[in-house]
């Protein structure tokens, strides 16, 4: 995993015990000694996250972090509080300014860097549905949705797994003013109410009596419908190996016993908060981009997106230094499914072509409808080798059954061809990738079809 990490403290020995960390885990490190650079540094350059003490000349970090959070072209970007400071108070203003953690020095280092990763992970994602949305901006359909700060608009929906009936009561009466909080005993009972309601956010308790707390919160981010809930697990002090292992599962935050129900109520609302800006930016991809930019027979991305989209990635991997691939593929003979079934034919080897398209590739993937029967789809963040065990599990997926012709009733089996191109060229642009892709597509159709040609550079 590479990010670009801003370190901001005034203590030249603290910046460089941390670069030391950081950079032996393989991240890029900004250092910034004071607020006002940090802030610079965030408009200016492109950063994963930022590590910032409180404790600095000029302005502190308290302010750093809400200006931050205030200023639409940084409110996205991850902040964790390092410091000294260790008090309850210090903790929860830290959060209510919008810092997504609060670590006390000095920092343990497996709990420093999981939390990192797990930061990461997320903005990796939440960037991935901004892009998208500031290409539908872009396009003049939807303004770019900005993260909510402050107190939330409505209630959240809390859902609590806790045995303890006495603290469940504490809890509960904690989360009263901010949320509706259902809770329940029974792990599994927990999973299906969650599954079942549009919880917000989902607190575990690490004293489940005879379960493991882990494997719930394993089973909540492998289930569809609970996948993009926000999790919090509860434990005591001396679970920090439980902790780290939760926030390697995918666990969003941590609270240790006693709790601070102050703490508690801050943590909740960025979670509940989080939660309801990354159901905006998917509502606003599904609904404004879906009728201009959506292929209306197959479900997938058109040209039109495609065109847009991937000249902003291409330009991303430059300026941060990653890889990109491009995989183009088309339908082998497919003139000959039309002559034989019909256009009706045709048009369902088009939509299983896509559904097999779409169950091949991996989330992060873009795949499109590139016209006729060609779908490209751009891996961003993947190198060639990585492209080419893709673009041959896509391959296999189409000649692993026979396509259904319902106008017919019959059955095609159906190949496709594919090329590969990774962008390594210096400066080269979205046209240019495509050209190569299409140029190893066509050696691929000459070789004999129903194969897998790449061109790595």
């Amino acid at each position: 995993m590479t990010a670009r990490i801003l370190v901001v403290d005034d203590i030249p020995a603290n910046v460089k015990l941390l670069e030391a960390r950081l950079i032996a885990e393989y991240f890029e490190v900004l250092t910034a000694a004071d607020g006002m650079t940090a802030l610079s540094i965030c408009d200016q350059t492109p950063v994963d996250l930022v590590l910032l003490d409180i404790m600095m000349p000029g302005i502190d970090g308290f302010e750093v972090c809400q200006r931050l959070k205030t200023n639409p072209r940084t409110a996205h970007i991850p902040v964790v509080m390092v410091t000294a400071l260790d008090q309850p108070a210090d903790r929860v203003r830290g959060l209510q300014v919008g810092a997504d953690d609060f670590l006390t020095k000095p920092v343990n280092d497996l709990q420093l860097m999981t939390r990192v990763k797990s930061l990461i992970r997320f903005k990796a994602l939440s960037d991935e549905l901004r892009l998208r949305a500031e290409t539908a901006h872009s396009m003049g359909l939807e303004a770019l949705l900005a993260p909510h700060q402050g107190e939330l608009e409505e209630p959240g929906m809390v859902l609590l797994v806790e045995g303890r009936a006495n603290a469940q009561d504490r809890m509960k009466r904690a989360l009263s003013g901010v949320a509706e909080c259902v809770a329940i005993g029974d792990p599994q009972a927990a999973l299906f109410e969650a599954a079942e309601k549009p919880y917000e956010l989902v607190i575990v308790s690490s004293a489940l009596e005879n379960y493991d707390p882990l494997r719930l919160c394993s089973q909540m981010r492998s289930l569809e419908r609970t996948r993009f809930i926000p999790m919090l697990v509860v434990a005591e002090h001396g679970e920090e190996e439980l902790v780290i292992r939760a926030l390697e599962l995918g666990v969003n935050d941590y609270l240790l016993r006693p709790l601070d129900p102050n703490e508690l109520v801050a943590r909740s609302i960025t979670q509940i908060r989080r939660k309801r800006y990354s159901d905006r930016l998917r509502a606003s991809l599904s609904q404004s981009v879906e009728f201009a930019v959506t292929d209306a027979l197959t479900g997938l991305n058109n040209r039109r997106y495609l065109d847009t989209h991937l000249a902003t990635l291409v330009e991303r991997s430059w300026r941060r230094d990653r890889p990109l691939s491009v995989l183009i593929t088309d339908i082998d003979h497919f003139k000959a499914f039309n002559d034989t079934h019909g256009h009706e034919g045709g048009d369902d080897v088009l939509r299983e072509f896509a559904r097999r398209v779409r169950g091949a590739v991996r989330g992060a993937d873009l795949a499109c409808r590139y016209g006729g029967e060609e779908f490209v789809v751009v891996m961003p963040d993947t190198t060639f080798e990585i492209a080419a065990q893709v673009a041959e599990r896509l391959r296999a997926a189409v000649a692993a059954a026979p396509f259904k012709i319902s106008a017919s009733g019959g059955a095609a089996t159906v190949t496709t061809s594919v090329g590969i191109a990774t962008l390594e060229k210096a400066g080269e642009g979205a046209d240019a990738l495509l050209r190569r892709a299409d140029k190893a597509l066509y050696q691929a159709k000459h070789d004999g079809r129903n194969r897998v040609v790449g061109q790595a550079a």
